[in-house]
C-alpha cells in the first residue's frame, strides 16, 4: 500500500496518473495547502521541503520499513523502478525518458509555475515578470511540439513516466493564455492522454478529494 500526501495540482497529479496507471493500491491523504497543512511537523518528517506529492511506501522491495520520497521527479521514478512499468529498461530509450522527465521537473513545471504565479497569483501586476514567464512558456511548448511532432511520445514509441510528467502542466493551458491549436503535436498528444482510462480516473478522484 502507498500512502500519497496529496493535493490537486500539476505535481500532485503526477503521481495519481501513474498509480492508476499501474494499478497499485494507494490511499490519498489530502494536504491542505490553502491551510498550511504543508508546514506541519509530521509531514515535514516525509517532505521535508514542505511541499507534495510525498508518499509513503509500506511495501518497499528490499522488505524493510516504510519508505518515504518526496519531489515529484524521484516519485515517479521509484514507482516505476518499483513496478516495472512506464521506463524502459533498454539503455537508450530508458535514457531518452530520463532526459525529458528532468526537463519537465527543471524547466517546463517551474517556468510555468511562475506563468501560474504572475498571471494569476501576485498582488499586484509586474508586466515584466508576466511577459518573461509568457515567452518561455512559450517557448518550451515549441520545444514540446517539435518533440511530438518527430515522435508519438516523449521517450520515443513508448508511453511513460516523462509524459506522466508533462502532461498535468499541459492540462493547465488555459491557466498558461495558451491555444493548444497553436501547437497540434502537443495537441494531439494532450488529448491521447486526457482519454486514458486510468487519467480519468485520476482526474475523479483528484475531484473527490
Amino acid at each position: 500500500m502507498i500512502d500519497l500526501y496529496f493535493a490537486p495540482t500539476p505535481n500532485g497529479h503526477k503521481v495519481t496518473l501513474f498509480l492508476e496507471e499501474s494499478g497499485l493500491e494507494y490511499h490519498l491523504i489530502r494536504v491542505d495547502i490553502s491551510k498550511g497543512d504543508q508546514f506541519r511537523p509530521d509531514f515535514l518528517i516525509i517532505s521535508p521541503n514542505n511541499k507534495i506529492p510525498a508518499i509513503v511506501d509500506h511495501m518497499p522491495a528490499d522488505g524493510g520499513m516504510p519508505l518515504s520520497v518526496f519531489e515529484s521527479g524521484a516519485i515517479l521514478l521509484y514507482l516505476a523502478e518499483k513496478t516495472g512499468r512506464l521506463l524502459s529498461g533498454e539503455l537508450r530509450e530508458r535514457h531518452v525518458t530520463l532526459q525529458w522527465l528532468f526537463w519537465q521537473v527543471a524547466g517546463l513545471g517551474p517556468m510555468l509555475g511562475q506563468n501560474h504565479h504572475f498571471n494569476h497569483f501576485a498582488p499586484q501586476p509586474v508586466p515584466y515578470a508576466i511577459e518573461r514567464y509568457q515567452v518561455e512558456t512559450q517557448r518550451l511548448y515549441q520545444v514540446l511540439n517539435k518533440r511530438l511532432e518527430r515522435v508519438p511520445w516523449l521517450a520515443g514509441e513508448h508511453y511513460s513516466i516523462a509524459d506522466i510528467a508533462a502532461w498535468p502542466w499541459i492540462h493547465s493551458h488555459q491557466r498558461q493564455r495558451v491555444n493548444l491549436d497553436d501547437y497540434p503535436a502537443v495537441f494531439n498528444w494532450y488529448e491521447r492522454i486526457r482519454t486514458r482510462p486510468a487519467t480519468e480516473r485520476a482526474l475523479q478522484k483528484a475531484q473527490q478529494v
